[in-house]
Parts: structure tokens; C-alpha cells; sequence
């Protein structure tokens, strides 16, 4: 399911700030995802997978963002 919100990403100038946690409920609700594991996991997720995009995208412009 992770894989597929890669297209519901929320970004600001230069950063990504997360997921729309709406779409990200209703694909899990598509998949037959209980609502409860979606509400537990999905912010540790959504927290790392922000770090680390933010951090590649940083590596990748040399430290400048924006």
C-alpha cells in the first residue's frame, strides 16, 4: 500500500511535508486495510518516509533547497 501513495504526497517550496492522509485512508479502505492498522502504522511511516526523501532531495541539489 506504501508504494502506492507516491502519487499523494504533500509538498511545499523544496520539501515534502507527508502524505494527504485522506487518500492514503481511503486506498487502505479500497484494499480492505482495517481503519485501525492504517491509524497506527501510517504516521511512523509517513514520518520516515518524509526524512528520507527530504534528506535525498537535499543530497541530490547539494544542500540547497527551494
Amino acid at each position: 500500500m506504501v508504494g502506492r501513495l507516491g502519487g499523494q504526497l504533500r509538498i511545499a517550496p523544496g520539501a515534502v511535508i507527508g502524505w494527504d492522509m485522506s487518500a492514503a485512508l481511503a486506498l487502505g479502505q479500497a484494499l480492505g486495510v482495517p481503519p485501525l492498522v492504517l491509524a497506527e502504522l501510517l504516521p511512523g511511516i509517513e514520518a520516515v518516509m518524509v526524512t528520507k526523501l527530504n534528506q535525498q532531495m537535499e543530497a541530490d541539489h547539494g544542500g540547497k533547497t527551494g
